[in-house]
């Protein structure tokens, strides 16, 4: 692939660079006014994306909020990790630099950026406000499931053509079958779609005397974003290290006792750096200042988190809930105690500045 200097060439940070907050009256005056001049002005966008853009200005709204959903939900499943999926610091995009490794962090991003656009481009069409789809048409009549007969009603959800979306937007910023990059992008994005229907549950509402569910209707909802950012966190953990294959068209494993990737696994190419200090070129912010458990043994304990530099401690005093009781009917009253705990927080290192690889 080509990088251009000064764009942001990855759809994470594309979306990230290019949405202004859900309220900005500049998304109003592109959305009623030109959608070519608003489209136009977003960098970093390739060809097609300008075109689907352009078609559907309405759509690049949902879209953000769905780079809300996914930076929300990887900071919340990296928030015990050295790498806490934060993309500014001091005006800093270090995700950029994250992006431009082939990692199992930037395999976990592409994946669940994928996905949040998945889930916010359905949600929209489930609410109407897309002019371009709606609820699922084909879930229409009467249907059958281990419970009997039922009824589509209501309005299930539009996963096809989120998917569809999807995949037409986020994947065009990759050249197929031009570099591994693209290819292990390509792969891990469609993971994250993936993911987004998994979780598609049918929901179903009884009719009939008493509750007695003679009459169902049902119709298919997406699950909460969370379940499919927990599904995915799983899968970072079980990512599988590839190669190229000889022709240059697929993966193989790279480690041969391990199982070939599914199209639901996540894969990268490069090892992860330890991210234990700041470090621009690899997109670390490093430990220094984080929050540890001292009695933890998992990736949170101050001896992980802290790389072996060790940590300070400090006692603060907070205020919080004690004594509940609950009144009949119906209340719970609690009573504000004053709280004193230990924060542990990781040491600098001796060198406490970026790293510069001049």
């Amino acid at each position: 692939m080509n990088f251009l200097p000064g764009i942001w060439w990855s759809l994470p940070l594309v979306l990230i660079w290019a949405t202004p907050p859900v309220t900005s009256s500049w998304w109003y005056m592109g959305a009623v006014g030109s959608s070519r001049v608003m489209c136009d002005n977003v960098p970093g966008l390739v060809s097609r994306q300008r075109q689907l853009c352009r078609r559907h200005p309405e759509a690049m709204l949902s879209i953000g909020r769905g780079v809300a959903a996914w930076t929300a939900e990887c900071q919340h499943q990296f928030r015990r990790h050295r790498w806490d999926c934060n993309a500014l610091e001091r005006g800093q995009r270090l995700l950029g630099r994250v992006l431009l490794r082939s990692s199992r962090e930037s395999a976990f991003v592409h994946a669940i950026s994928s996905a949040g656009v998945v889930f916010a481009i359905t949600r929209a069409c489930s609410q109407g406000e897309l002019k371009s789809c709606s609820c699922d048409p084909k879930k229409k009549g009467s249907a059958k499931d281990s419970k009997g007969h039922f009824d589509w009603g209501g309005c299930s959800d539009n996963i096809e053509y989120g998917i569809k979306f999807a995949r037409a937007f986020v994947d065009a910023k990759e050249r197929k079958g031009k570099d591994a990059r693209a290819l292990m992008n390509l792969h891990n994005n469609r993971a994250g779609r993936k993911a987004v229907k998994r979780f598609l549950k049918q929901e179903c509402k009884c009719h009939g005397v008493s509750g007695s569910c003679t009459l169902r209707t049902c119709w298919l909802a997406m699950a909460d974003f969370r379940k499919t950012g927990d599904y995915l966190w799983k899968k970072y953990n079980g990512a599988i290290q590839v190669v190229m294959n000889q022709d240059g068209t697929g993966f193989t494993v790279a480690n041969k006792k391990f199982k070939k990737p599914t199209k639901n696994d996540l894969v990268y190419f490069e090892s992860s750096p330890d991210y234990c200090i700041r470090d621009r070129d690899v997109g670390s912010l490093g430990t220094a200042g984080r929050v540890c458990n001292q009695t933890s043994r998992g990736m949170d304990s101050c001896e992980v988190m802290c790389c072996g530099r060790g940590y300070d401690t400090s006692r603060v005093s907070r205020m919080t809930k004690c004594e509940c009781k609950f009144h009949w009917c119906c209340a719970v009253r609690c009573q504000d105690c004053l709280e004193v705990v230990d924060i542990h927080t990781c040491k600098a290192p001796k060198s406490a500045g970026w790293i510069s690889r001049t």
